[in-house]
């Protein structure tokens, strides 16, 4: 099996929920949590790249992007573009 090298940049929103700090990206729906910003931070690192390993290894990786609205141009993946976010 060979071994896949991409850069991304992923939108990332922390979250302060009493104790636990969030860390969740909506372009992959995934999150992670800690007891410090730096571990959600950490964690979320570890659990994306896990994420995207796993989805490449069963040859999801295409399909499940896409079903989460990603692009693709030429061989490059392109997230959806986050535009805002509100309080209501």
């Amino acid at each position: 099996m060979s071994k896949v090298s991409a850069q991304l940049q992923l939108p990332v929103a922390f979250l302060k929920e009493d104790k636990q700090f969030i860390a969740y990206s909506p372009v992959l729906d995934l999150s992670a949590c800690g007891k410090t910003l730096t571990e959600a931070r950490q964690l979320f690192g570890e659990a994306a790249i896990l994420l995207l390993e796993e989805l490449h290894k069963k040859g999801t990786l295409e399909e499940v992007l896409a079903g989460l609205g990603w692009g693709k141009k030429d061989t490059a993946f392109i997230p959806p573009l986050v535009i805002g976010q509100e309080s209501y």
